[in-house]
């Protein structure tokens, strides 16, 4: 029978310990704080004596714990503290090493993860991470006390795990670790349209800056060419500006192309692109429901989680690990000295060389120095030239230096790139998508619809493919032809598809077929955030401006630019009649695909705020006039031009290409009836000497079916609530 059944416990500073003594027919803990001494001599006492001294210390031992507490002479929070912080910086080691014994797929080792080590649980499948370029933090698993009815087997395991602890302190593993997300902070979010779910999966988990796209300059209202849905830019900050950031896309042509040392600087902070709403949950226009579930099903296949190391990284990995973090952390200058020290200590590492090109990437971004993403460019073609590099190591590596190139303008150099890609990886039609687009930043219309034709024969129901075909198709005036690609494309919902320039030009093509499916469209384009409305569809927008398709000179505040036209135009006419007379090859036909049927040529004199020197030597008069008035010739988003047009001309509905702008017409010749022009829903006639103002970026249309010709003199401005830091700076188009 068992006489004693208490625990004598001394408990100070929140740390246990004790030993067991064992009783005829019975055994009980007692517990001692560790260091504490054993009770009592046993030498020269009978069973009695140790019994009585046992009990008198016992009963010591209650009232010295009672009074510890009573009288408060341990502040137990700071020892409890102090043990907390102990236990945190204990993991913090910990889990640099322990990490690559990670098996259940939680970033850390924990018991979990030891119990997996052990044979005692079954190793669970690593749950994707929500957000790959969130930043990882330790976790430090709380402190268990065992309580003393806890089995032993519990306690066995505590010792097999610490054993395995001790292990992973001393030797390194001689399994494969798990292969790192790469995540970085990300400096802006503007892409090039994503090309496919699989390159766009691998770019989720690297940092992806802004990348503009092309750096060739617009002619007003011209539709058929292609630009990238960013211009491109580059870190200078003393040149003149010349392009803009697009709300979403551009549907104006290209009037110059542009070289490999093109500079442009970045537009102005205050225009913002409206971002389309995400639809990537509803039913696609056209689609049933079942279809729309197995593209998920396909989508969810091909997405897999990159593999970076080969399998010489994979030794170094806590190193590439600790580099890493530095970047993802924002401490780009520290990461940068850390991947260029691994890249010097192990100089066939492809997983050092690509981290040094992604910090001098991100110290680009920061600093803003051309000089330095060119470094960052050359870095990422050396990964490249490794040997055994992984696969997705070089496609991201690849793809990142076209994107790269791309935004400093060097477009042929981006090319290059993107062909070596294509050539790396044949099968990917993702990679020859954006080989196609970069056939098109070059003007190349021709080889971009060869590479696309390639796309579609093997991957027939490739979204991407099908807009960009369909809007080359177009351009090349084939519009029945061009409806289905690009109606399709978009129906596909494939990344890169969600885009203005394919809602512009499919509505576009069916208006000029005479389907009124084509303001469906329209509206679809303005729900998902790519046009301000159904009628004011221009790309290039600078938010919160006042929008209505008429104007009166009052309300736009240039009343005395107005009374200037208005009073000499019988001046202008008659410099305007005389180039028509003598020099009528000074008037150019419209190139912009704008007609369905006609003549119409325009004589410029002003053009993105530069001055046609030679143009205004036969219009002196009119040019000297105009220079009063900066917010006509210094408007870099406008013409200044006479516009002429022979009976039987039909202009398609069209919008200009920003709402930067308002357009005035001065009437100088026009023939008494069969001349009009619509704007939205309302429309209009011109009179000599009088002045009509609109905004272009509205829809409006042209008919001219009188007997003879009409003459008038187009005067663009800026838009009067643009303010002047914004007129300075906004890029020019």
């Amino acid at each position: 029978m068992c006489l004693v059944s208490f625990a004598v416990v001394f408990d100070v500073g929140g740390l246990r310990g004790g030993e067991r003594i064992k009783y005829p027919g019975c055994s009980v803990w007692r517990e001692t704080k560790h260091g504490g001494s054993k009770n009592g001599k046993k030498e020269g006492l009978s069973g009695s004596s140790f019994f009585t001294w046992f009990m008198v210390i016992a009963l010591l031992g209650v009232w010295t714990s009672v009074a510890v507490v009573w009288f408060e002479l341990v502040d137990y929070e700071e020892v409890l503290a102090k043990a907390k912080d102990f236990r945190y910086n204990l993991s913090e080691v910990l889990q640099g090493k322990l990490g690559v014994y990670d098996a259940d797929g939680d970033g850390d080792f924990d018991v979990e993860d030891a119990k997996v080590l052990l044979g005692l649980k079954e190793r669970s499948v690593p749950a994707q991470p929500t957000s790959p370029e969130s930043e990882e933090t330790v976790q430090p698993a709380e402190k268990s006390y065992v309580e003393p009815d806890h089995k032993t087997a519990d306690i066995e395991l505590e010792e097999e795990i610490q054993s395995v602890l001790r292990e992973a302190l001393h030797s390194q593993p001689d399994t494969d670790p798990m292969v790192d997300d790469v995540g970085a902070v990300e400096s802006e979010s503007y892409e090039i349209p994503a090309l496919d779910d699989y390159v766009a999966d691998l770019e989720e988990r690297v940092s992806d800056p802004d990348t503009p796209g092309d750096s060739e300059i617009m002619p007003e209202d011209a539709m058929e060419h292609y630009e990238e849905d960013r211009v491109h830019e580059d870190y200078s900050e003393d040149q003149e500006p010349k392009h803009e950031k697009q709300t979403e896309t551009q549907d104006t042509g290209i009037e110059s192309k542009p070289t490999e040392d093109d500079v442009v600087i970045e537009p102005e902070k205050s225009e913002k692109p409206v971002k389309p709403e995400d639809y990537s949950d509803d039913v696609q226009v056209g689609k049933s429901e079942k279809e729309t579930e197995q593209d998920k099903t396909e989508k969810a296949k091909k997405k897999k989680k990159p593999k970076l190391l080969n399998k010489f990284d994979k030794t170094i990995k806590a190193e590439l690990d600790a580099a890493e973090k530095l970047r993802k952390k924002g401490k780009v200058e520290e990461a940068l000295r850390a991947f260029e020290a691994l890249v010097n200590q192990y100089p066939q590492s492809p997983r050092a060389r690509y981290g040094k090109a992604q910090s001098e990437d991100d110290l680009a971004e920061k600093m803003r120095s051309n000089e330095m993403l060119q470094q960052a460019i050359n870095t990422y073609d050396e990964v490249v030239s490794l040997p055994n590099v992984p696969s997705d190591l070089i496609k991201l590596s690849l793809k990142r230096e076209a994107d790269r190139q791309q935004f400093l303008g060097r477009m042929r150099g981006s090319l290059v790139t993107l062909q070596k890609l294509v050539q790396l990886f044949p099968s990917e039609t993702s990679f020859k998508n954006d080989l196609g687009v970069g056939y098109l930043l070059i003007g190349d219309n021709s080889n971009a619809k060869k590479v696309y034709e390639e796309v579609l024969s093997l991957a027939p129901n490739d979204g991407f493919a099908k807009v960009h075909y369909g809007f080359i198709l177009k351009a090349e005036n084939k519009i029945a032809e061009s409806i289905p690609y690009l109606q399709e494309g978009l129906e596909s919902g494939d990344p890169g598809t969600d885009d203005g320039r394919f809602y512009f030009h499919l509505g576009d093509a069916l208006q000029r077929i005479g389907d009124k499916e084509a303001y469906k469209w329209y509206e679809l384009g303005y729900q998902r955030g790519h046009f301000a409305s159904v009628w004011q569809r221009s790309l290039y927008n600078v938010k919160g401006l006042k929008a209505q398709p008429w104007w009166t000179a009052r309300e736009t505040g240039y009343i005395e630019l107005v009374k200037s036209l208005e009073k000499n135009w019988k001046l202008i006419r008659d410099e305007g009649l005389a180039v028509m007379d003598k020099k009528q090859s000074l008037f150019l036909p419209e190139d912009e695909n704008l007609r369905e049927k006609g003549d119409w040529s325009q004589f410029t004199l002003w053009q993105q705020g530069r001055k046609n020197e030679n143009a205004c030597k036969s219009v002196p008069k009119t040019c000297a006039l105009l220079e009063r008035f900066p917010e006509a010739t210094g408007c870099r988003r406008g013409q200044i031009k006479y516009s002429i047009m022979h009976p039987g001309t039909h202009v398609w509905p069209h919008t200009g290409p920003t709402n930067c702008r308002l357009r005035m017409h001065l009437g100088l010749v026009i023939p008494k009836e069969g001349c009009r022009i619509r704007c939205a829903q309302e429309n209009r006639e011109w009179e000599e000497g009088r002045v009509l103002i609109f905004d272009d970026s509205f829809e409006h249309e042209v008919w001219q079916d009188a007997e003879s010709y009409r003459l008038i003199f187009i005067v663009d401005v800026w838009h009067p609530e643009l303010t002047a830091q914004q007129r300075r700076t906004l890029p020019a188009i």
